[in-house]
C-alpha cells in the first residue's frame, strides 16, 4: 500500500473536523432554499449599507429564475454572468442555477477581444450584466445573437434610494432591466425542472500553455461538495460563533472560482452575511473593516494581505479580534508577509486550490501552521505525489499532485482531448503542480509544470500576452513569463525580439498591451533581446529566461 492510500495527515486534522463527509447529490441552489428557512430574517448580503435578508434572497432568486425560463432559458443552457462584486451577482447566480441552466463566470474588466472566445465557446443564450459594460457587450450579443440580456446598475442596490430606468442605462430593444422584472411582491417557487447532481452547474474559464482558456465544468455535485467541505474545515470556528455575528468578508471577485466557493457557497451553508465591495480599494476596505465589530471568514490573497499590512492603518484594527480566519490562496505568501501577519496576531491560513477543483483542495488546520505549507488535504480529498512515470514518489521528494475529490470538475467544455491530458480514467486531477509532502502530511509546493503567471491572486496566460504583441507592427518575436514581485507575487514581464528594421520603446509596446489587454495582464516591463530562446521545433523556453531571472535576484 502507498503512504499515501494511509491518509495518514488526518492526524493533523482539528478535533472538531470529520474525517469523513457524506455529500447529498441534491440541486446546488439547495443550499439556499435550505438556508434561507433556518435564520430568513438574518441579513444575507451587505452593499454599502443595504441589506438584503435570506428569505428577500431567495424570494429574489426565485423570481429571476421564473424570468429566465419565460425567456427561453432552459435546463443546460448557458447564461453569462459578467459583474463585479454586487447583490445582483449573488441573486444571479442562484438563479441560473435554480433554472437548471450553467453559470459562466466572465470578468467585467474584459475587452470585447477578450470575450469573444468565452461567448463563442460557451455558446451563452442568456447574460447578466450591468451598465458599464453595454459598450463591451453591445457588438458581441449582435454577432452571437444572445437573446436574453439583464442589464442592472451598481447603485441600484445601494441606499440611495434612486433606481435606475431602462432609458437612462440605453438598453437595447428587447434588453430587460433587472430591478423592474424583480419588482412584485409575488412570492414564486422554484420552476419545476428536474436537476441531478451531475448536471453542469458552473463553466470556470482557466487555461495554461495551450492558448485559449479552457472551461472547467463544475457540477451540481461539485458545489454543494464545496459548501460542505469549506464548512466542516472551518467549523469550530464557525459554530463558536453566534449566527449573527457570522460574516464573511467579499474582497475576492465572483466570478473567480476562489469567490464563488468561499464567498457565495460557504456563506450562504453558514447563514453567514456577505459583506461585499465591488473592488478593492485600501481606504475602503479598511473604512469597512472598522464598520464591523468582527468578521467569521475572509478570503483573500497575498496581494490584499499585504496592502493592509504594510498600510500605516494597520493598526487601527484588533487583527486577532476582528478576524476568526482569514484563507489565503491563488498565488503563495512570502515568508515576510507571514511573519507580519503573525507579528500582528492574525488568524492567517494558506491552502491551495485550482478552477478545475472548485478553489478547494489543501489547506492549513487550524490547530497547527507550518510556514510556506499550503497544509493538508480536506476532508474526502485523495492525493497522490506521482513522477514522470506516474509512480508515486516517497515523502520528502518532489512530485506532481494528482487529486482526487468530490470538488474535481467533470471535464472541460467542447475539449475532450484536454479532458484526457488532465484526467485520468479512474477520476485522477493532474494538477501540474510539483510539491514534497513531510511526514505530517503538510504539502509543500516547489514549482509548476504550467507556465500560468499568478499577479495578484489573478491567472495570466503568457500566450494570451504573446498573441497581442507579436500583432504589433514592429514585433518579431515575443516570449512573455512571470518573475518574482514581492507585492503581487509574479509580475509579468515580455522579452521581445523587434523586425531588424524597427526600433521601439517600452512605453510604446506596454501602451499598445494596455489598448488590448485587461490591466493585470499588460507587461509590467519589457526587454529588447536580438533573439529569444526556442526549440528547434520552435517551442519557447520560457524556462531558461526564468532562471536567468532568478540568477539576477540572487
Amino acid at each position: 500500500m502507498s503512504v499515501y492510500e494511509t491518509q495518514f495527515w488526518k492526524k493533523s486534522y482539528h478535533w472538531r473536523t470529520k474525517l469523513d463527509q457524506i455529500i447529498p447529490k441534491t440541486p446546488a441552489y439547495y443550499i439556499l432554499r435550505d438556508h434561507s428557512m433556518f435564520y430568513p430574517d438574518k441579513a444575507a448580503t451587505w452593499f454599502y449599507g443595504a441589506e438584503i435578508t435570506f428569505d428577500e434572497l431567495y424570494l429574489k432568486c426565485t423570481r429571476l429564475a421564473n424570468v429566465l425560463v419565460e425567456n427561453g432559458i432552459k435546463k443546460g443552457d448557458r447564461v453569462g454572468l459578467l459583474m463585479p462584486n454586487c447583490p445582483q451577482f449573488v441573486i444571479s447566480y442562484w438563479a441560473v442555477l435554480m433554472a437548471g441552466a450553467i453559470v459562466v463566470n466572465m470578468n467585467p474588466l474584459y475587452t470585447t477581444d477578450e470575450l469573444r472566445h468565452l461567448f463563442d465557446d460557451s455558446g451563452i443564450t442568456g447574460l447578466i450584466t450591468y451598465d458599464a459594460t453595454i459598450p463591451v457587450i453591445k457588438p458581441l450579443c449582435k454577432e452571437f445573437n444572445v437573446p436574453t440580456v439583464i442589464v442592472t446598475k451598481l447603485t441600484d442596490f445601494m441606499p440611495i434610494g434612486k433606481v435606475s430606468t431602462p432609458e437612462e442605462l440605453g438598453l437595447e430593444p428587447g434588453w430587460l432591466h433587472f430591478s423592474q422584472i424583480l419588482d412584485t411582491t409575488e412570492r414564486f417557487a422554484p420552476p419545476l425542472v428536474e436537476i441531478d447532481g451531475d448536471d453542469p452547474a458552473v463553466i470556470q474559464y482557466t487555461g495554461g500553455t495551450t492558448g485559449l482558456p479552457k472551461g472547467a465544468i463544475l457540477t451540481q455535485y461539485n458545489l454543494t461538495a464545496v459548501a460542505m467541505t469549506l464548512y466542516q474545515w472551518t467549523v469550530d470556528k464557525t459554530e463558536r460563533t453566534p449566527v449573527e455575528n457570522r460574516r464573511v468578508f467579499c474582497t475576492i471577485p465572483f466570478f473567480h472560482v476562489y469567490g464563488e466557493s468561499c464567498c457565495i457557497c460557504w456563506a450562504t451553508f453558514a447563514n453567514a452575511t456577505m459583506v461585499i465591495l465591488p473592488r478593492f480599494d485600501v481606504d475602503e476596505v479598511f473604512n469597512t473593516i472598522n464598520s464591523f465589530d468582527t468578521f467569521l471568514y475572509w478570503p483573500a490573497v497575498p496581494t490584499m494581505i499585504q496592502a493592509l499590512f504594510y498600510h500605516p492603518r494597520v493598526k487601527e484594527v484588533n487583527w486577532h479580534r476582528k478576524f476568526a480566519y482569514a484563507g489565503s490562496g491563488a498565488a503563495p505568501a512570502s515568508e515576510a508577509l507571514i511573519k507580519r501577519c503573525r507579528q500582528y496576531d492574525f488568524n492567517f491560513y494558506e491552502g491551495f486550490g485550482m478552477s478545475e477543483t472548485a478553489a478547494t483542495g489543501i489547506s492549513t488546520p487550524t490547530c497547527k501552521l507550518k510556514p510556506m505549507s499550503i497544509g493538508i488535504p480536506f476532508p474526502n480529498v485523495d492525493i497522490r505525489l506521482v513522477d514522470d512515470d506516474e509512480n508515486d514518489v516517497p515523502l520528502g521528494e518532489p512530485g506532481e499532485i494528482w487529486l482526487k475529490s468530490p470538488s474535481v470538475m467533470k471535464g472541460y467544455w467542447n475539449n475532450p482531448e484536454a479532458t484526457a491530458n488532465s484526467l485520468t480514467e479512474d477520476g485522477w486531477l493532474k494538477t501540474g503542480d510539483i510539491a514534497y509532502m513531510d511526514e505530517d502530511g503538510y504539502i509543500f509546493i516547489v514549482d509548476r509544470t504550467k507556465d500560468i503567471i499568478i499577479t495578484g491572486g489573478f491567472n495570466v496566460y503568457p500566450r494570451e500576452v504573446d498573441e497581442v504583441l507579436i500583432k504589433h507592427p514592429k514585433v518579431a518575436d515575443v516570449i512573455t513569463i512571470g518573475i518574482p514581485d514581492e507585492y503581487r507575487g509574479e509580475a509579468v514581464k515580455s522579452f521581445v525580439q523587434l523586425d531588424s528594421d524597427q526600433q521601439a520603446t517600452e512605453e510604446e509596446l506596454i501602451a499598445f498591451c494596455r489598448e488590448h489587454l485587461t490591466p493585470y495582464k499588460v507587461p509590467r516591463t519589457i526587454e529588447f533581446r536580438s533573439e529569444l530562446p526556442r526549440t528547434n521545433t520552435g517551442k519557447a523556453l520560457r524556462r531558461v529566461l526564468r532562471e536567468e531571472e532568478m540568477k539576477k535576484g540572487k
